[in-house]
Order: C-alpha cells, then sequence, then structure tokens
C-alpha cells in the first residue's frame, strides 16, 4: 500500500527547475578566476584604470595615467590588472578592441618605452588603438620623436601608436566626454567608488549563484525523500522541511536586500542629479544587478511553486496516515460490534426476559450508532480527499467503500436483531395476554355456584358472563397455530414453540370448557314462549330520508329562521360575513403555502433524479464504454462490435459531461427558488440540442445492440456492475430524460401560475416541446426513401402527419371520375416552406427502432402553384388542396378538426409569405404582371397565382367561409379548436416511430370515412372501387375484451387510467374519435382515444410504451425497454 502511495506521489515533483545564471550577466563569473576581492590593493595603485568612456565605435577606453612608480610594477600585477580590466566590460565591446589612453606628459622617453614594451606583452586583450601624450619637455620631446621611429619596431604593436602632444590632440581622437577631467574631459570618475562597486557587484552574484545551487540540493532532497509509513514521522519530517524552507527564505530575503543596495548605491549619482549621465560601464553594472535580482526572484517564485507541491504531498501523507490509522480502529470497532451483535440472538423464555434483552439491545444501540457515525465521518473524509485529488484516491476509494459496505451490513443487523426482539416480545405478549385470559375464564368457571345457576335467572347472569369472557377472545385468545407458525417462523425456536403449544392446549381447553357451560346454562335458561313470525321490513324503511341529507342540513344552515328577528337575523349575517372573510384569508395563505409545498417536491424529484441520471450515465460509461478499450476484456468483444464503441453509446459521453459539470450544478442553485428554474432550461436549451445527436444515433445503435446482446462482454460487464437490467435499458436514459423535462416543467408551471418565474417556466416548456419536435420530425424526414431532390432546397420542414387524401383531376370543363376515389389513400404529408410532399407509410418490419417505418416519396406539390379551400363538403375535417386553376384537387381529411385548423393556418401563413414576396417583386419590377385570385364571397382559398374560381360551384360557394383578400392584407379565420397541433389517432393499426419521441396526432396514419359517407359526387353507386391497393390491411379497434399491455394515465377527468394487466372491455366508439371503456379489473369506466387504445391493446408484445399524456401537448414515447425513467 505505501509503495503504491508512494508511486502515486512521484508526479507531484522530480526536482525543482531552477533559472540557470548567465555567465555573461555576472561578468564571466565561471570563466574568469580574477576578482576585484582579490587584487584589490593592485587595483587601488590606479597605474590603469577603466574610466567607462567609450570610442567612437564603442571601444572601450583604458586609462595609464601619470604614475612615477610604473616601473616598481611587478609583471603578476601588471598582468592581473590588466586581465581584470580587459573582463569587466561586455563581449560585445570587447571584441571591438581596447583604446589605450597612455599619460606620460610629465615623464621621459624611457617611461613610455618601458609602458609601450609592457603592453605589447601582456595585453591580454584585442587593441583597436593606442595613444600616447609624450613628454612636454623640449628634449624629451625630441627625444620622443627620434627614437620612437628608430624603436618603433620593438613594440611590435599590431595597431597604430600615435604619439600626442597635447590633450588638443586627444580630443580629435576621442571625444571630451568620454574622457575623466585630467585629460581635458568632462567625464566624473572615482576610482575607489569603482572598486568598491565591482567587489560589491561580484560578490552579489556569487552569492545568487550559491543561492540558486542550495536551493536546487534541496528541492532535489525533498523531491528524493520516501514518504514515512507512520504519523509521528510524517509530522516530524513536514516539520523539519518547513524549518529548512523557512531558513532558505530568510538566505532569499537576505540577497534579495543586498541586491536592491547595490541597486540603490549605482543609482545614487541620478538620484541625487536627475541630468547626470552614466557612463557605459555604470549602465552595465546596472543592467548586471537588475538581471541578478530578477534571476533570484524567479528561483525565488520556482521554489515557492515547489514547495506548495511538497508540502501539499506531506500534508496529504500526513492525511492518508491519520486516515490509514482511522480506519484501522473503525474496522476493529465495526467487527467488534458485529461480533457483540451476533450474540443478541435468543428471544427470551418470558415477556420479561425479552424485554430485558431488548432493553440491553437499545443500550448498546447507542454504542453501534457511534460507531457508524465515525465510519461515516471517516468515508466522508475520504470522499473529501478523492474530491480534493488526493494522490492515493486508489488506495482511498476501496476503504471508503468497504467502511460503507460494513457500516450497511452493521446497521442492517442490528435492524434485523431488534426486528427479531419486537417480534419475539410481541409473541410473548400475546401468550401472556392469552394466558392470563385462559386463567381467567377457568377461575371464572369454577366461580360459578351450580345451585344459582339452576333458576332462569342465575342461568341467565351466568350466561351473560360467559358471553362478556368471551367477548375479550379477540384481543386475547390466540390465532391459528398455523398462523403462528408462519408469522413468526424466524423467532420460534423448540422451546418457544413448546411454549406456544402449552398456551394454545390450554385455550382449547378453556374454550370446551366454555362451550359445555353454555350448552347446559342455555337449556336451563329456556322459556317456553309464543313464537313470533317474523316480518321482512319494507324496503322503504332503508331510504334515506331528504331531510337527513348533508344538502339539506347545509341549507337549513344557510338560512334564518323565520321566527327569530330581523336584527338576530342580521347580526347573524353581518358574522357569517365576517367568517367568510377571515375563512378566505386564511384559505388563500394555505393554499399559497400547498403550492410552495407542491414546487418543492416537483423540485425535489428534478434534482433527485437528475442527480440519478447523472451516475447511471457514468456507471454505463465506466462499465462498458471504457471496457470497451480495456486489454483484458478484449476476447469477450465479438467482431461485429470492435471499434463501435461511437456507434453503440453516440455522444452519451457528451452529454454526461454536460450534465455532470454544468447542468446539475446550475439546477441546485434554484432549489431554495424553484419557481425560478425556468431560467435555468432557457440558459442551457443550446446546450440540450446534443440531445438530437443522440436520438439521431439511436437506431444504428439498437440495430448493433441487438446484434450483439448475447456476446459474453455485455454478460460480463453486467456481472460485475450487478445490474438487473441489460445496457440498452441504460442507453434508452437520454431518451427518457429529455422527455421527463417536459413532464416537470409543466407540474412546475402548474404550481407557478402566479410566480414571478411562470413566465420563463412556459417559455422554458415550450422550448423543449420544440427540441422533441424538431427530432421527431427530422426523424421522420430522414425515413423518406424514392425522393430524388435534394431535401436540404425544400425549405424548413413546418409540420408532417398522417391523412386520409382523395384526388381529383379535370380535363377542360369535364372531371375524370376514373381517378376519383370511392376509399381514400392514406397519405403522410410533409410540409416546408417551398414544397409539400406526398408519401406512402410502409409496414414496419423487424424490432425496436427497425420496426421504424420508412415513407415512400409519391408526389410533391410547389407551394408557389397551390391554393387552399378551408371547408370542404361533408366533413368539417376535410380541407382542399388544388393546383393549376382547381385542375388537380387533393381533398384532405384529418383526424381531427383542431389538426385540420393547425394545418390551413399553417399554410396560409406560407402562401401569404409568398404573397407577399410576389407583391415586393412587383413594386421592385413594375413590368412585370402577377395574377392574383379576385376578391369574392366564395370557399376560403389563397394561392399567390391565379386559380380557377369560376369553376366553383354556387352551393359550394354559399357553404364555404369568406376570405377578404384585398392589396394590403389577408383576413384569415382563427381556429376554434383547442388550438393544439397533436391530436390522437384514431382507427388504424399500431404504427411504431421512427423516432425517440412518438408525438401523437402528425405522425399517425388519420381515420378514413366509412364507405356510406358522402362525397359530393366525387363518387357514386354505380362507380368502380379504385382504392390505392397499398392502403388495404388497414386495422379497426371492435368491441369486446382486452387484455392492457401498458400503463395509460388520463389526461382529464373524464378520460380512464389503465395499467398494465388489466382487462377492459371496449363498449362503443363515440362519434369523436373516442371508445367508451368498461375496466373489469378496476370496475371503473370511462373514454379512451382509439389511438391510445391500439397502443394499449396491440399485439406486439416485444416493445413497451411509456406515455407522458398531459395536456393537448403531450407526446408517446415508443421504446423498446422496459425500463423505467429514474
Amino acid at each position: 500500500m505505501v509503495s503504491k502511495a508512494r508511486r502515486s506521489a512521484s508526479r507531484w515533483d522530480s526536482g525543482m527547475p531552477m533559472v540557470p545564471l548567465k555567465p555573461n550577466d555576472i561578468m564571466q563569473l565561471d570563466s574568469s578566476p580574477l576578482r576585484a576581492a582579490d587584487i584589490t590593493p593592485d587595483l587601488k595603485k590606479q597605474f590603469a584604470f577603466l574610466s567607462g568612456g567609450r570610442g567612437d565605435t564603442g571601444s572601450p577606453i583604458i586609462v595609464f595615467p601619470e604614475f612615477p612608480a610604473f616601473g616598481e610594477i611587478t609583471d603578476g600585477a601588471f598582468h592581473n590588472v590588466l586581465t581584470y580590466l580587459t573582463s569587466v566590460p561586455s563581449l560585445s565591446s570587447t571584441g571591438v578592441g581596447f583604446i589605450l589612453v597612455i599619460d606620460r606628459r610629465q615623464d621621459r622617453w624611457a617611461a613610455v618605452k618601458g609602458t609601450l614594451l609592457r603592453i605589447a606583452g601582456s595585453f591580454p586583450g584585442n587593441l583597436q588603438l593606442v595613444l600616447v601624450l609624450r613628454p612636454t619637455t623640449l628634449l624629451q620631446r625630441t627625444l620622443s620623436d627620434i627614437l620612437f621611429k628608430f624603436n618603433k619596431d620593438e613594440f611590435k604593436m599590431k595597431v597604430p601608436v600615435i604619439m600626442l602632444s597635447s590633450i588638443t590632440e586627444l580630443h580629435a581622437y576621442i571625444d571630451h566626454s568620454q574622457l575623466t577631467k585630467e585629460l581635458g574631459g568632462t567625464q566624473e570618475y572615482c576610482h575607489e567608488k569603482w572598486i568598491s562597486h565591482r567587489t560589491a557587484i561580484e560578490g552579489f552574484a556569487l552569492m545568487v549563484k550559491k543561492t540558486a545551487q542550495i536551493l536546487q540540493s534541496f528541492g532535489t532532497v525533498l523531491a528524493e525523500t520516501e514518504l514515512p509509513n507512520d504519523i509521528q514521522a510524517t509530522s516530524v519530517l513536514l516539520s523539519t522541511h518547513t524549518n529548512k524552507k523557512d531558513k532558505m527564505k530568510e538566505d532569499l530575503l537576505v540577497a534579495l536586500n543586498q541586491g536592491s543596495r547595490l541597486l540603490e548605491s549605482i543609482n545614487e549619482p541620478v538620484v541625487r542629479d536627475p541630468d547626470h549621465n552614466m557612463n557605459q560601464d555604470e549602465l552595465e553594472n546596472l543592467a548586471t544587478v537588475q538581471r541578478l535580482l530578477s534571476q533570484l526572484d524567479e528561483t525565488e517564485r520556482a521554489f515557492d511553486e515547489f514547495w506548495v507541491r511538497h508540502q501539499t504531498k506531506l500534508q496529504q501523507c500526513l492525511q492518508l496516515r491519520h486516515f490509514e490509522h482511522n480506519y484501522r480502529e473503525v474496522r476493529a470497532l465495526l467487527d467488534q460490534v458485529s461480533e457483540k451483535l451476533a450474540t443478541f440472538s435468543e428471544v427470551g423464555i418470558s415477556p420479561a426476559h425479552a424485554d430485558h434483552i431488548f432493553s440491553e439491545l437499545s443500550t448498546y444501540e447507542e454504542r453501534v450508532c457511534e460507531v457508524l457515525g465515525r465510519a461515516s465521518s471517516l468515508a466522508c473524509d475520504g470522499d473529501d480527499m478523492i474530491h480534493n485529488s488526493h494522490y492515493a484516491e486508489d488506495s482511498v476509494q476501496p476503504k471508503c467503500m468497504e467502511l460503507r459496505a460494513v457500516s450497511e451490513n452493521v446497521s442492517s443487523n442490528l435492524r434485523t436483531r431488534k426486528d427479531h426482539l419486537l417480534k419475539a416480545m410481541e409473541l410473548h405478549h400475546c401468550l401472556e395476554r392469552a394466558s392470563k385470559w385462559v386463567d381467567d375464564g377457568i377461575y371464572l368457571l369454577a366461580s360459578q355456584p351450580v345451585d344459582k345457576c339452576q333458576s332462569h335467572e342465575g342461568a341467565e347472569l351466568a350466561l351473560k358472563e360467559l358471553e362478556h369472557h368471551l367477548d375479550n377472545a379477540e384481543q386475547n385468545q390466540l390465532s391459528e397455530l398455523s398462523t403462528i407458525w408462519r408469522e413468526y417462523e424466524t423467532v420460534l425456536n423448540q422451546q418457544f414453540r413448546d411454549q406456544v403449544e402449552k398456551v394454545f392446549q390450554k385455550q382449547v381447553s378453556m374454550q370446551e370448557m366454555f362451550d359445555k357451560r353454555r350448552v347446559s346454562l342455555k337449556k336451563l335458561a329456556a322459556k317456553q314462549t309464543r313464537p313470533v313470525q317474523p316480518v321482512a321490513p319494507r324496503p322503504e324503511a332503508f331510504i334515506k330520508s331528504p331531510l337527513s341529507s348533508p344538502a339539506h342540513i347545509a341549507q337549513q344552515e344557510r338560512k334564518c329562521s323565520e321566527a327569530d328577528s330581523g336584527d338576530s337575523c342580521e347580526k347573524g349575517n353581518g358574522q357569517l360575513q365576517n367568517g367568510d372573510n377571515n375563512s378566505r384569508h386564511a384559505s388563500l395563505s394555505e393554499e399559497e403555502e400547498n403550492l410552495a409545498v407542491l414546487r418543492r417536491h416537483v423540485m425535489n424529484e428534478l434534482l433527485e433524479t437528475e442527480r440519478a441520471y447523472v451516475e447511471e450515465l457514468l456507471c454505463v460509461l465506466q462499465g462498458y464504454a471504457s471496457e470497451m478499450d480495456n486489454a483484458a476484456m478484449a476476447h469477450l468483444i465479438p467482431a461485429p462490435l470492435q471499434n463501435k464503441k461511437e456507434v453503440l453509446f453516440g455522444n452519451m459521453l457528451e452529454i454526461y459531461h454536460f450534465h455532470e459539470r454544468t447542468f446539475l450544478r446550475e439546477l441546485e442553485q434554484y432549489t431554495d427558488c424553484p419557481e425560478l428554474i425556468g431560467r435555468c432550461f432557457l440558459e442551457r436549451m443550446t446546450d440540450l440540442q446534443i440531445y438530437e445527436k443522440y436520438c439521431h444515433n439511436k437506431p444504428r445503435s439498437e440495430s448493433l445492440w441487438r446484434q450483439c446482446s448475447d456476446c459474453a462482454f455485455f454478460q460480463e460487464c453486467q456481472k460485475k456492475l450487478e445490474h438487473k437490467l441489460g445496457l440498452d435499458s441504460y442507453l434508452l436514459k437520454p431518451v427518457q430524460r429529455i422527455t421527463k423535462y417536459q413532464l416537470l416543467l409543466k407540474e412546475m408551471l402548474k404550481y407557478s401560475k402566479s410566480c414571478e418565474g411562470a413566465d420563463d417556466l412556459q417559455d422554458a416548456l415550450t422550448s423543449i416541446l420544440g427540441i422533441l419536435k424538431a427530432v421527431n420530425d427530422s426523424m421522420h424526414l430522414i425515413a423518406i426513401t424514392g425522393y430524388e431532390g435534394n431535401m436540404s432546397e425544400l425549405g424548413k420542414l413546418l409540420m408532417q402527419g398522417s391523412f386520409s387524401v382523395w384526388t381529383e383531376h379535370k380535363k377542360g370543363h369535364a372531371k375524370v371520375k376514373d381517378l376519383a376515389r370511392f376509399k381514400p389513400m392514406q397519405r403522410h404529408l410533409f410540409l416546408h416552406e417551398k414544397t409539400l410532399l406526398f408519401c406512402k407509410r410502409r409496414e414496419e418490419n423487424g424490432e425496436g427502432y427497425e420496426k421504424a417505418p420508412s415513407y415512400s416519396f409519391k408526389q410533391s406539390l410547389n407551394m408557389s402553384a397551390v391554393g387552399i379551400t378551408e371547408n370542404a363538403k361533408g366533413d368539417n375535417k376535410k380541407f382542399e388542396i388544388w393546383c393549376n386553376s382547381r385542375e388537380e384537387v387533393y381533398i384532405v381529411q384529418a383526424p381531427t378538426a383542431e389538426v385540420k385548423t393547425t394545418w390551413v393556418n399553417e399554410i396560409r401563413k406560407v402562401l401569404t409569405t409568398q404573397l407577399e414576396a410576389c407583391r415586393a417583386s412587383q413594386q421592385k419590377a413594375p413590368d412585370q404582371v402577377f395574377q392574383f385570385p379576385p376578391v369574392s364571397s366564395g370557399p376560403v382559398s389563397l394561392s399567390p397565382f391565379k386559380s380557377g374560381q369560376k369553376s366553383f360551384k354556387r352551393g359550394e360557394e354559399k357553404k364555404a367561409e369568406p376570405c377578404s383578400l384585398d392589396a394590403d392584407s389577408c383576413s384569415l379565420p382563427k381556429s376554434t379548436g383547442k388550438g393544439s397541433p397533436t391530436s390522437p389517432d384514431h382507427k388504424t393499426k399500431r404504427q411504431s416511430d421512427p423516432t425517440p419521441f412518438g408525438f401523437k396526432g402528425w405522425n399517425k396514419t388519420s381515420l378514413s370515412l366509412d364507405a356510406s359517407e358522402e362525397h359530393e359526387g366525387y363518387s357514386s353507386a354505380d362507380e368502380p372501387l379504385n382504392s390505392d391497393p397499398e392502403d388495404d390491411g388497414g386495422k379497426k379497434l371492435c368491441a369486446g375484451k382486452y387484455t392492457v399491455t401498458g400503463d395509460y394515465e388520463n389526461a382529464d377527468a373524464q378520460e380512464l387510467s389503465v395499467k398494465s394487466g388489466d382487462v377492459v372491455r371496449l363498449v362503443k366508439e363515440e362519434d369523436d374519435g373516442h371508445w367508451f371503456v368498461r375496466n373489469l379489473s378496476s370496475s371503473k369506466e370511462g373514454l379512451i382515444a382509439a389511438a391510445n387504445l391500439i397502443t394499449l391493446i396491440g399485439k406486439s408484445k416485444s416493445c413497451q410504451s411509456l406515455t407522458s399524456s398531459e395536456g393537448s401537448g403531450s407526446g408517446n414515447l415508443s421504446t423498446s425497454s422496459s425500463c423505467s425513467e429514474t
């Protein structure tokens, strides 16, 4: 365990990264052995110094001032000083070469010659120019001129050596601002200060280097430290390392303070005189100190970061050691209490004994609860360690799980022992009561004097005493032995059984004696009386008087007595009115509190199911998806399943991350204000659209699952997870969850209509339903086959649904009746912005999502060339779609009038939009002429192009509703129905939905007309039956008895609720598409929509229905799993 924790801790630190020191930044500290402190006496002689001046090309200037004792300087001192001086400037400056200024104006030619010879022989750097101020006396100047020419070759100089006679000539080669005042310049130079600065800078650089090395070594030691195995050693190690760290920080602070003081000293001239200009050497010194300070800061930051990691590791190590120590203690205590609980197996030999055992158990329960509390607290501490990314979480998590498992086992044993003793105590007390009752009965029998029972009155009195005693039999006597054996099987040992049998036998004997005594007493108490003929009571006697009904009593109480005075009545009315007001306020307050409770209940359900949903997704991803990448499980994965993880699970990982990281946390923020939860949904509505991708992939996932569901891989994963349900049930969870939201939002909205967030809740509900409808519509759309065009060019899909359709074609003025259909065609219509598609719904094949229907493309109508007639003769559910001046007419029958109204309004919106576009185009291009339908009182029709209105019959014109269509507006009739776009199917057989969300109404085959209906001349009795051969085979409901295969909750009070397994009888079909149904299992009656009945009593047993029927906008979820929503 320790080694595992150490391996986990190795990722925390692997040494401290340090900032390397640059040699050039600290005067070539590593490459030059000389430092100012080493040659300070030679430097102080000042026979040569760096003035800080620069030549025109940036060459450093070394000045050799007047120094009479120049010849006495040793070669070593001369070499050390020049070597050090040439190492001070930066490499870029020294690369150009030095300029030497030799001042020998007060000396002789011999001194000049000696100086040049020594420089030529031992100058360590590059030279650019040598300027010599020769002696000024006449003799020495003359000798210098002559002898310099003759001895020039002896100097072996590779650079020019120029003899100058005056300061003025020197200024011709070097600007006077780069020369000291001794040479006629303006530059200030203090040799003592220069030596002090150089010594301080080099000392500071050395300190920085040593500090960095010490920190590096300390970091290496910390990184290589083995983690101790006990609490004491870990605490000592943490304290020791902390003390060392504090010492290091003090050294760092000292170095930083020294560097800061040095920086202030260099900047002192500028601070004293802002107009002061630093020379180049001073500027380089300043830059060097700043870089050293920066490197020291970086080193300190690196050390601080490393220390935080190391300290965290040590603290977590100490935390782990405490956890392990406490775990061993708690684990031992749990074992101890488990063994102690095992001793409470006795059931006692008497009620007092059983009570005593239970009292001892109750006393010991406090100790057990204390241990369980420690275990729970320790497990929570472990969870906090894992949550805080503890390096040993792989070691902590199993211990937490074990603690919880053992605690649950102990708690379960405690409850079992208590229940066991309570059961035994109950039986003991039953035996005690029964035994006392039997003893009392026997005493009663023995106490009745025989002589007094011989008389009639005495016999009756004794009989009453016996009857009175037997009246308490139900509370006191024992039940049948078989019942006792069954109810108390867990607590009955052999001794207890013998005790029960003994009391029971005693009870039986007592009852036999009572029976014999009662028979004797009844004979003695019998009297000869004239028999009375029993007369049955009249039926009217059992009829409750209306005067005693609650309604009558309430009515009487509400009236004032006519006998009372007027003042009395008015006073009573005033009191009643005040009471009503107070009652009304109290009622409103109570109602608000009730609504708040209901909102909290819905919020709790939302949060609890959301947390469970996140846990289930994580369980699936870890227990199945991750195992597909496990090499140890690779041999169990069949070939069709290999590399198909994305197909099987879709974007479940993306859904999990969204809910776990974002949505659940945001939902929890609304715990105290559940009425505002709609805002959370609105803010995350875009993110919730990730479910569209998952639902689009669901058919592929379902197919792959059925292909590999029996493989050993899934069985092994399910076994490890201890799941009772297969993976397919959990793959359905996202589909169930997205449909669950709309139900919860509806519930919350129902209880929040007067609250602040009601509008947000309504918007959130509308948006969720929009997502479900978008997924539903898109799933239907991709099921279309045979369409050769580009679906994206049809515009946005507005609506889709199933209808009954008749067609009529005209050639010239004659109607072609051989194309008219007596029986309608069943067509699924897809309304796009630009095109209306007619498709034929195909029968399902296969199971589950493979059973989803497909749609064969039949015909399309361009919306720019169609018109509509709202009311077709004969049925308020019909409307007409026509084109080419009514040469082609499609009579469309919707399942309900509401669906028809919704479709007509939507088509009108499309045509109105096109009409306005045409008008705009006409205004922009006056040369183009467009013809629009004339204003008339004929049938309500609308088309962007001219239609053959003259071919309408006058009778049709009178029956149709008028529509005023002028140049500026179009008057559209408002819907008189519910306005719901959804409606249940009626007389068709069950059709599986191609989507996870099967909305009722638009996606079901519509109700066809009966053969005896009137069709306005579209067919006659002598015309042949030209029905669509593909439409034959529709299934109708018939009266009879059926077994319900799914649950159905009523959407309103008039509908009947049924459950899976109920036996129902279909009695009668109503005119509105509902059936009157009698539930034989619950003896209830009511109405159920025909489409829902087809779903509930269909023959298919391979799929179950999860119904979420709430109001007019609800939907049915058809799934292939029985896994319920959490």
